[in-house]
């Protein structure tokens, strides 16, 4: 299966909007998940562990300091995907 990124944007949507409660309609590409979603590292890790159930990707922990914004997030998703 090949994850497109606009499937990844809207599951990633329905995960923090399941795990923290962000509406779905903030989950945007240039959405800052600590400023602009208010979601903490602890937070962030069951995201983390939601989507990797969710798209059958691996998302090591070195990764996830670089996961900054929603974009950034839909983009690694989508490469670990293809090469999974």
């Amino acid at each position: 299966m090949t994850l497109t990124q606009v499937d990844v944007l809207s599951g990633l949507a329905e995960v923090l909007e399941e795990v923290s409660g962000v509406p779905a309609d903030k989950v945007v590409r240039e959405a800052a998940f600590e400023n602009d979603l208010e979601v903490d590292s602890l937070t962030m890790v069951e995201v983390v562990v939601a989507c990797e159930e969710r798209f059958g990707v691996r998302i090591p922990d070195e990764a996830l300091e670089n996961l900054r914004t929603v974009g950034d997030a839909v983009d690694f998703i989508t490469a670990a995907g293809v090469s999974a």
